[in-house]
């Protein structure tokens, strides 16, 4: 990749919007994709930032319902539950030789990208921030941080530096890690207690932190485990760590999506989470229970936990 490239971004919410505006106000060519009603409007007022780490700006960008071109990466920023609808948006003949960069949830998806897609071209990154699209186009970055977690396995190494530095120069700090299964693990065992917990309940992380501490600590530790089996870190001590920092109202994106009654990503993590554990043979009681409590239909559950 030259100094500057071009970089399409496949949902321009919270993280693809927030991406992508950095990315065109460092010089990059960068192009949307999004539905008709979004594309205009992106492409008429560009992606307006608020932002205390970045600060207030408008960055402006192309726009379009599908990719028609080779790009030097595509930035693949939408939920697990519109991934399949919105991969026809990058038809794989368009992207060519570009990397694919999924910013999603779970550890599954990687496999069944590169199933679509060029192999050695699938980069999946993990972010650390919080980020909200308020509207078509209009970003509200709350974190003091933005930090991107880099891997790919069987990428070129050049390739994943390359964009990395990319990445660094427009804003967010960003790494190349070697091992992807331990970066999506990593995030994995640090997001699902967190997000099915805060959404089982419907409460903040301070509350779950304290009224529902043995439940928390429970699940943590299964994820650990679970994690540990598929070749990921596992560190439960340092995870309730880590919860104890964050704010007390802090709430998980699924949470978010449950009180705005959009479908939840809860296939792609608390799903996910239970094939493994069936897949190593880890019990997961506290899992399995919260993961069934959040299934809209009793019936629904053999589907989440059959491998």
């Amino acid at each position: 990749m030259g100094n500057d490239i071009t970089v399409a971004a496949l949902g321009p919410g919270g993280v693809g919007g927030l991406l992508a505006a950095l990315l065109s106000r460092a010089g990059h060519r960068v192009i949307c994709l999004a539905g008709e009603t979004t594309a205009d409007a992106l492409r008429t007022d560009g992606i307006q930032v608020r932002s205390g780490r970045f600060g207030d700006f408008t960055a402006r960008v192309e726009a379009d319902t599908r990719l028609r071109e080779p790009v030097d990466a595509c930035l693949i920023a939408v939920k697990h539950t519109t991934l399949d609808a919105a991969l026809a948006r990058v038809p794989a003949s368009a992207l060519s030789d570009g990397l694919l960069v999924p910013f999603l949830n779970g550890v599954e998806h990687p496999a069944a990208l590169r199933a679509r897609y060029r192999a050695d071209r699938v980069a999946p990154a993990v972010i650390r921030v919080e980020s909200t699209r308020i509207a078509p186009g209009v970003i509200e970055h709350g974190s003091p941080f933005a930090e991107i977690d880099l891997t790919g396995t069987g990428v070129p190494r050049a390739r994943l530096d390359a964009l990395a530095e990319t990445f660094n120069a427009a804003g967010p700090a960003t790494r190349v890690l070697a091992d992807e299964t331990a970066a999506l693990w990593a995030k994995m065992s640090f997001l699902a207690p967190m997000a099915l917990l805060t959404t089982r309940h419907g409460v903040p992380l301070g509350e779950v932190r304290t009224r529902h501490r043995d439940e928390l600590t429970a699940l943590v530790e299964e994820t650990a485990a679970i994690s540990r089996a598929c070749g990921g870190p596992a560190d439960p001590a340092q995870a309730l760590a880590r919860y104890d920092t964050f704010p007390p109202s802090m709430k998980s994106s699924m949470q978010r999506d449950a009180e705005a009654g959009r479908p939840l990503e809860l296939d792609a993590i608390g799903g996910a989470l239970l094939r493994a554990a069936d897949r190593h043979g880890i019990p997961a009681p506290v899992t399995e229970r919260v993961v069934g409590e959040l299934t809209p239909d009793e019936g629904a559950v053999d589907t989440i936990t059959s491998s």
